[in-house]
Formats: C-alpha cells, structure tokens, sequence
C-alpha cells in the first residue's frame, strides 16, 4: 500500500472517529440530568455516570462539597477535566415524605363537556349529525353554546333547546387550542327534543394507588400519570375533584396483550382531600384529614440504580403489602418514565401477573428509601412496567396552589 493510501485511511478512520465521539458526547449531554439535589455537605456524585463529576480547575463552580443550602450551577466533565454539561444543584435537606400503597377513589368533573361519541339524529327529512357537520371531533371539550357555559351535560342540554333550531355559536377546545364553529340545532322526531347528534360527558371516577402525602406541606401525590377519558383518552381537563376512600374488591389478572385490572368500590362519600392539578405526571391536591402511612425519607433522582428493589401496593381490601421487584432500567432524559422495573415476586405474580390497571401510582422503594411510583404496564408483558421519579412527583406536590409549598 502506498504512502498516500495510508495517509487516506488515516483521515477516513480519523474523521469516523471524530463524528463517533462527536456522537457519543451528544448522547451524554442528553442523557445527563438538567438538575440534582443535595443534602448540605453531600458530594456531587452520579452514580449512573461513573465517569462523569463535576469540573475541576481554578474557577470552576463545584458544588461537590457544598454546605450551604440554595442553589448553584456546576458544569459536569468527563473525568472531571472534558466540559460537558452545565446543570443547576440544589441543596436542601432530604425531605421525607407519608408514603401509602393505599387505594384511593377519584371523582373529577371536566372542565367543558367532552365529545364522546357521535349518533345520527331522525328528522322528518332523514337522519343528520349537525356536531359532525359543524366539524367536532371526538375529544373535543365544548365550553360555551351561544350564550351558554357548557359545563355539564344538562348545560348542552340547555344550551340547544335555548336555540330551538336556530343556528348558535360554539366555542370548543382541541388539542389546548380554543376554537368556534357554528351548529344547526334539529328537531329529533324520536324523542321530541332538539338535539346536536353528539354524546358528552362531564365527570370522570375510578379507582388508582396514592404514592405519598406530604402532611407539613398538606398535600398528596398519586397515580404517577394523568386521568384520561375511558372513550377518547384525552386528558381530563379539571375543573374539580376530590378523592375518597376505596376498598379492592377484585382483580382480574394480566396477560400478554390483555392488561389486568384491580376493581375496586368506593366506601365513603366523605373527601379525603381535593384534586387540584391533573397532570402529565399524575394527580395532585390538598388533603383535608390524615392518611395513613409510613415516614420515609426521598431518595434525590440521580441516587435510583438498576437493581433490587420493591413496591407497595394492595391488591385485596385497603392494606397494602411489600413485594419485590427489579429495576431494569434509569432514565433521566424521559420525564415520565424515568424506570423500567419488573415483578419478580411470586405471590404478586400469583394474584395478578404482575402489574394491572390501578396500580399505577404504587410507591417504589430501593434502600429504604422512596425512589419512584409505578405508572404504566408493558401491554404485551404485564410482569414489567414503567416507573417516574418520586423527585418529580414532589416537586409538582410542592407545584399545588394555595398550599406553603407553592408560595
């Protein structure tokens, strides 16, 4: 081979080399957490990132031995030399929060009445669907019908029989983007009543696991999602809630590609607390008497490892139980889920088969310490699911209005 060969592949490899590590620090950059917390005194240390600390040097701002509370930013590097990422860490005392396992009941109400479904409407000149033509969708929320706030069923009830036929203005939301169309009321021969040719719902219950309760801030945290609609699975946009007591009462076990289910009653009327965020990453509100649970202090995001670890959970009754499970996975990039984890324990995989509908919310434990709740099963595998970080799930408690925390 010659020496201009040589001298070519030399480049060739040198700039696959280049792109690879170009590649590869992008993936770090992404990879690594936007912010950690510290207990005062604490060291900067990832231990996912074995090879990552903070950057060493005459003015480099390391929080590594940090003693004081507040905030600061410090650029993470690669053996503590190579810059790669400058992220903000928060020190504090380690909070500890009333972790539960319990089931709780949720009774929301939409804010707006949500399309969900369509059905043709018989007129004398045939059948027509005035929603359809007037362009809703199923999923849509409509708020106001003519001069009409339409947050009940019995108000889009109203609403129509207001017009008596005549076209009204309806205001709607698709997608958090509000809009208005025009609908032609008509007169149901049938029923004798004027209808829209749509289907609405107001309200939404069901039963889920409550993760924790933060009883100095006054506040609860469950679920670890959102509450969606049964029929569109949009998001319920809140406008109130409450959660009560349940009771389990059932279960019917998963299988690949079939979820299982924990079916559960309400057995109080009488609020436990009220719901005031519905959110990306489960529910949240005030509590207003006090729930049982064990003190247990929160373990920050960057300290959750692959490895043994358990969750509490009831799958009969209202008492929780421990069983065991393994963390398959840490993820800091995806907000919402941060874990992988699989039941291994045999009497949850007896009763269940591993993780069902309801127990999305159910806290994770590593160490002793809270590290996460369950939130999703894997549809074709029910003994994995996913998992969020219990930081997360504290700082949008801590997010809830009106509370100490949020001021």
């Amino acid at each position: 081979m010659s020496k201009h060969s040589i001298v070519r592949w030399i480049k060739i490899i040198g700039a696959y080399l280049l792109v690879a590590a170009v590649a590869a620090l992008g993936w770090l950059w992404c990879a690594l957490p936007e912010q950690v917390y510290l207990e005062p005194e604490q060291p900067l240390m990832l231990p996912r990132f074995g090879w990552v600390e903070p950057l060493r040097g005459h003015g480099s701002c390391n929080v590594a031995s940090t003693r004081a509370a507040g905030s600061y930013q410090t650029t993470l590097a690669l053996g503590g030399w190579l810059p790669v990422k400058t992220i903000r860490a928060t020190v504090m005392q380690r909070p500890t929060v009333t972790v539960c396992g319990t089931p709780f009941g949720v009774k929301m109400f939409s804010e707006g009445a949500l399309v969900v479904g369509f059905s043709e409407v018989h007129t004398a000149a045939g059948t027509v669907n005035p929603a359809k033509q007037a362009g809703l969708r199923l999923g849509d929320r409509v708020i106001r019908m003519g001069n009409t706030v339409t947050e009940t069923n019995e108000q889009v009830h109203a609403a129509l029989e207001a017009a008596a036929g005549a076209a009204v203005e309806v205001v709607y939301v698709r997608k958090g983007e509000q809009r208005q169309t025009t609908l032609l009321p008509v007169w149901d021969t049938q029923n004798a009543q004027w209808r829209a040719g749509m289907w609405v719902r107001d309200s939404s219950a069901g039963v889920g696991t409550l993760t924790f309760v933060d009883a100095q801030a006054g506040v609860f945290a469950g679920l670890g999602h959102p509450i969606s609609d049964s029929d569109t699975g949009e998001q319920v946009a809140l406008r109130s809630g409450e959660i009560v007591a349940c009771q389990i009462v059932g279960c019917t076990g998963g299988t690949a590609g079939s979820p299982g289910e924990l079916k559960g009653k309400f057995i109080s009327d009488h609020a436990l607390g009220r719901i005031c965020i519905n959110g990306e990453n489960g529910v949240y509100g005030t509590v207003s008497t006090a729930i049982a649970g064990q003190q247990t202090e929160l373990a920050f995001a960057q300290e959750v490892l692959p490895g043994a670890a358990e969750i509490l959970t009831t799958t009969n009754d209202e008492t929780p139980r421990s069983y065991r499970v393994y963390i398959e996975k840490v993820n800091d990039a995806d907000p919402r889920r941060n874990m992988v984890l699989r039941v291994t324990d045999p009497a949850l995989l007896a009763q269940t088969g591993g993780i069902v509908q309801g127990m999305s919310g159910s806290p994770i434990l590593q160490n002793g310490r809270l590290v996460g709740a369950v939130t999703h099963v894997l549809v074709n595998d029910p003994t994995r699911g996913y998992g969020i970080f219990a930081q997360t799930m504290l700082e949008q408690a801590h997010s809830v209005p009106g509370t100490d925390a949020a001021a």
